[in-house]
Order: structure tokens, then sequence, then C-alpha cells
């Protein structure tokens, strides 16, 4: 595999996730996106496109002592549920860089909020490691820009 990867590569630690309407929010750790087609499955047991995209989540991790930053989160959080604002689906770019910043890949994520919230889990045996709280984000659309 050596001499078959081109030099500057996008590590997986060089990454942005920029919604619309937010300043920069900090996000330690992202789970990978996944964009499927609905597919069939016929009699002869061959499987056809349905030509539609599913929605799909992903995960982002915060630390919980950037105040404003969640203060962001729990007030969209707030706006997705009942009465259900109709700003509540946001517009998102996710920007990934080459180690030389030469290399850019961004795509669109269309329709994102976040439909779930999980607090940090509590040890008192800890040496005192960053609390994280992890958003899950459900996003209708993944487009390459």
């Amino acid at each position: 595999m050596k001499g078959d990867i081109k030099s500057d590569h996008i590590p997986v630690s060089k990454y942005k996730l920029l919604v619309l309407g937010f300043p920069s929010l900090t996000i330690v750790e992202l789970s990978g996106l996944e964009d499927e087609i609905v597919t069939t499955e016929l009699p002869d047991r061959t499987v056809v496109s349905g030509g539609q995209h599913t929605a799909s989540e992903f995960t982002i991790m915060m630390p919980d002592h950037h105040l404003e930053e969640q203060v962001i989160m729990e007030t969209w959080f707030i706006e997705s549920t009942d009465p259900v604002s109709p700003s509540y689906k946001k517009v998102a770019t996710l920007v990934a860089e080459s180690v030389s910043g030469n290399i850019i890949r961004s795509r669109s994520l269309i329709g994102v909020f976040p439909k779930k919230r999980k607090l940090w889990d509590g040890e008192m045996n800890n040496e005192g490691e960053i609390a994280l709280v992890e958003w899950t984000l459900s996003v209708d659309e993944i487009l390459p820009i």
C-alpha cells in the first residue's frame, strides 16, 4: 500500500462542523456520517435502488464546561421539541482539511437538528477527565460541495 496513498492526506483530527447562524463550536469528537440509498429486494433476490436517500444521524462530543456553546445546543434542542420551531432544522457544513491545508473537502448537511443529548458518566475514581456532552444530530441529506 505504501506508494499508493498520495501525500498530504486529510487527518481525522482536522475538521470543523459549521452550523449556519452559530458561532464556531468546539467539537472534540465526531462520528462518521452515513449516506444510504433506500433499496428494495425483488422476488428474484436482486436488489434495486428506490432512488431516495434515508435520513441519517451522527454524534458530536462537546466539552460541558464550554457554557456558551452548550447553551446554543440546549436552545436548539428546545427548538426541536413541542411546540417545534419552524426553523429547528438547520444547514451545516462539514469541512475537512489536509495536513498542508491545500486540500479541503466539504459536505453540506441539510435538515440538521439535535434529537438526543447524553450527559457524561460520573465516576469518583476518575483522575479528572474532561466531561463531554454527546449530542446526536439527525440529518436529512448529505451533499458533497
